[in-house]
């Protein structure tokens, strides 16, 4: 990625999270509410999206899906989600940092599963298959530039096979420490458009195509283990069509290499994570 950009990107990141203050964890329902534990990565956790909620590192919005699908349906919520979490950071701590400096350690997602809970979410998969940094990698300032495609469509598919029984096992350990619980996977929504959108997005037409690709392939590999593992996968994908990075400020689900609202770039923001709690909780009946 270009030097500049990558600076640009980093420095965004560091404006908006100095510009936030830490809260305190996230509101108590009442005692007979369904219990909801909320699992999984940055797409999940919010980052940037005010207003911040436990460790600043882990980036962990009271406006993420978990807090709207909470209030939607009434639950007690305790949500682990965490920047930068892949599939092994449930099962064990995660070292967290803030601006490149170390910010303290996560600890095992799974450790706020219980007997007695009744929903869980889990939405991970990116950080596994390094779906962030090859996008990153991908940013083409040059309509002439040699498409990124070639770079890393190998590594892709392997981290995208390997990924598959990581996430069985992952499924398979929530239902061993939560048996009564209803388990909800989510996939990733709609990133970038068919040809993307250069230069408002500074990648390639064929890029573009090659990374929502990317994303549309993590998407099955998580609805097939979850339909063999006792999840009930979510579609994000299809219900964010038409709201893009390439879309306006207030029609875009996601952002893109520079954010145009407080989100993190090639994130979910504020208007996104409303409308996945919307989406899950249409799901879930509620």
């Amino acid at each position: 990625m270009n030097a500049r950009l990558r600076r640009a990107l980093a420095t965004t990141t560091a404006i908006a999270l100095t510009c936030l203050v830490a809260l305190p964890g996230s509101p108590v329902a009442a005692a007979d509410a369904p219990s909801y534990v909320a699992l999984g990565d940055s797409a999940a956790s919010g980052p940037l999206i005010p207003t911040p909620t436990g460790p600043l590192a882990c980036g962990r919005s009271t406006h993420n899906y978990a807090h709207g699908l909470a209030a939607r349906l009434g639950a007690s919520l305790t949500d682990v989600t965490c920047s930068g979490a892949s599939s092994r950071h449930l099962t064990e701590p995660q070292q967290l940092s803030l601006l490149d400096l170390p910010a303290g350690t996560a600890p095992p997602q799974f450790d706020a599963l219980r007997p007695d809970t009744d929903l869980v979410t889990l939405t991970i998969g990116g950080n596994d298959v390094g779906l962030v940094g090859i996008a990153q990698d991908c940013m083409r300032l040059d309509p002439t530039a040699t498409p990124c495609q070639g770079e890393h469509e190998a590594r892709l598919a392997q981290r995208l096979a390997e990924f598959a029984p990581e996430l069985a096992a992952a499924l398979d350990g929530i239902h061993a420490r939560s048996p009564q619980a209803r388990v909800v996977t989510t996939g990733y929504g709609l990133y970038i458009k068919p040809g993307g959108c250069w230069p408002v997005q500074p990648v390639l037409p064929s890029d573009a195509d090659f990374l929502q690709g990317g994303v549309d392939r993590l998407n099955r590999v998580i609805a097939e283990q979850s339909a063999a593992h006792g999840a009930e996968y979510v579609d994000l994908r299809t219900p964010s069509a038409g709201h893009d990075a390439c879309q306006l400020p207030g029609v875009k689900w996601v952002e893109g290499y520079v954010p145009t609202d407080l989100a993190a770039p090639l994130h979910p923001n504020g208007l996104g994570e409303a409308n996945h709690a919307r989406i899950i909780a249409d799901h879930l009946g509620a």
